[in-house]
């Protein structure tokens, strides 16, 4: 984890590498153009995607992996399908300390997004936004929040969230591409603008990623990763190459 020990003034033709604090992504050509050569710590990252399994968290493993085996909790607040927790643990995922929130109310997922924001009891929180309920004041409060956190925050939104405005000082649009690769376009930084998207290789385990629909009628929960039931090859799967 980098951090600055004294205030920097950033300019905005420059990447503000030492006055922030972030956690390396464990990718090299993606920390040259992160601002402080990381996720960002104690601000908002949006991630924006089609759709879900393009290969976003597969993107995020690598710290993932650094996060658990250093006993810090990683939240997953509301994720459209539920991860597979053998391929989990197949990246290196340390399962103990993998938590899953269900919270499929939009109200009930924004509040208990910044709660667990203003807990900062985490190493990293991934959120998927409710797509039709979002809005400008939402995610300022939730900017607002980030501020004390310790760890990074990813948000997931949908494609049409590339052309609205918003607070988050880090907005990434990723694309799929053949041969487990995901085109990464930096849409709003600290620093100059990056015409063109890199291309970042997926880390792969020795088993596919698998995840599967949340069936509907499961209550709102707290689900810890170990409680996962394997998934099979029946329907209702989907598989993130």
């Amino acid at each position: 984890m980098k951090a600055c020990p004294h205030p920097a003034v950033w300019r905005a033709g420059q990447l503000g590498h030492g006055a922030i604090r972030a956690l390396g992504s464990l990718h090299p050509e993606l920390d040259a153009e992160l601002p402080g050569q990381g996720w960002p710590i104690g601000m908002l990252t949006e991630l924006i995607g089609r759709e879900a399994g393009i290969g976003e968290l597969r993107l995020l493993m690598p710290a993932l992996r650094r996060l658990t085996r250093e006993r810090r909790i990683v939240v997953l607040l509301g994720p459209p399908l539920i991860p597979y927790a053998p391929a989990l643990a197949d990246f290196g995922i340390d399962l103990d300390y993998l938590v899953i929130i269900d919270a499929r109310n939009p109200a009930d997922r924004l509040w208990a997004i910044e709660q667990t924001l203003r807990s900062a009891s985490f190493g990293a929180l991934l959120a998927w936004l409710p797509r039709a309920h979002t809005r400008p004041e939402h995610l300022r409060r939730l900017q607002s929040a980030a501020q004390g956190t310790t760890g990074p925050v990813f948000l997931f939104r949908d494609l049409s969230a590339q052309m609205e405005p918003s607070p988050a000082p880090l907005r990434l649009l990723l694309l799929p591409l053949p041969a487990d690769r995901l085109s990464v376009r930096i849409l709003k930084r600290r620093g100059p603008v990056l015409g063109q998207p890199l291309v970042i290789e997926l880390p792969r385990p020795d088993s596919a990623l698998a995840l599967r629909y949340r069936p509907s009628e499961v209550p709102a929960a707290t689900i810890h990763a170990h409680d996962a039931t394997p998934i099979g090859s029946g329907p209702g799967q989907h598989t993130l190459n």
